[in-house]
């Protein structure tokens, strides 16, 4: 199992990911708390939104909790068309926070559904400029090919609306995105439980981003961790190759012999 995991790179832009969990750092009641349950998750990306990280503010900075040893992914949270999210990656990159942006653009109040349109747009540009473009969408395979054409280093899906938690309600369109697009596909919003992690895992997902379910969790910490075991788990086991599925009739896993029955002679 151990070779097995260091034989499995994740390269996404020209860096080599560490894991395949991506933490957010939104919702979190306390900032003071983040960096260990970063580290209990063993999480290669954080991202963060910018409106939540200006540097000359007087009151506390996001990006004084982010750890060291991971990739900070800044967010285009709160655009709502693809020039508002250019303006807020070259701000972003004019802060220092280098040249990897999530692109989100969002007009919809009511489900906070990406716009796929201007997310492309956005992510057209941008790659032009040099950026390593990570864009957030609705699961829809046109979109994601247009967004690889386009040069886009992943593609970000949703499982279901953003901070809802409620799991996996996307899995047919995920599984099309992942056999037909030749790039990471990081499944991004709407995961709640561990479990549903490693469910994504096992499809082939490349990463898994999550924020709400670890961030209000009663234990943050050790939620972290268990996305962190459940992605490695649902990795392993997609590598391993699943068991084909039989019928509803069941199939017993040893003969059934009457070994216990008195011979006649």
């Amino acid at each position: 199992m151990i070779q097995m995991m260091n034989d499995d790179k994740l390269i996404i832009g020209k860096k080599i990911l560490k894991s395949r969990l991506l933490i957010g750092t939104g919702k979190f009641p306390n900032n003071k708390k983040m960096p260990a349950i970063i580290h209990a998750g063993d999480a290669a990306v954080v991202t963060v939104a910018l409106r939540r990280a200006n540097e000359h503010s007087q009151s506390e900075n996001i990006l004084d909790y982010i750890p060291d040893d991971v990739i900070l992914m800044p967010n285009t949270s709160g655009a709502r068309t693809a020039d508002e999210a250019i303006r807020i990656a070259h701000l972003s990159k004019a802060m220092g926070c280098g040249d990897w942006i999530k692109i989100e653009v969002i007009a919809d109040n009511r489900y906070l559904l990406p716009d796929n349109q201007e997310t492309l747009k956005a992510t057209q540009l941008l790659v032009k400029e040099g950026f390593t473009v990570l864009p957030y969408i609705s699961p829809d395979l046109m979109t994601a090919k247009h967004l690889a054409d386009a040069g886009a280093a992943a593609i970000m899906p949703l499982a279901a609306p953003i901070g809802s938690n409620r799991g996996l309600r996307t899995k047919e369109l995920l599984k099309i995105i992942i056999d037909e697009i030749d790039l990471p596909i990081i499944v991004d919003a709407g995961i709640g439980k561990p479990s549903e992690a490693a469910e994504c895992m096992e499809l082939g997902t490349a990463a898994i981003l999550t924020n709400t379910a670890v961030a209000t969790a009663n234990d943050p910490q050790q939620m972290a961790a268990a996305f962190s075991l459940a992605v490695k788990a649902g990795r392993i086991a997609f590598l391993a190759g699943m068991g084909r599925t039989s019928s509803i009739r069941a199939s017993a896993s040893s003969p059934l012999t009457g070994f216990l029955r008195k011979e006649v002679n």
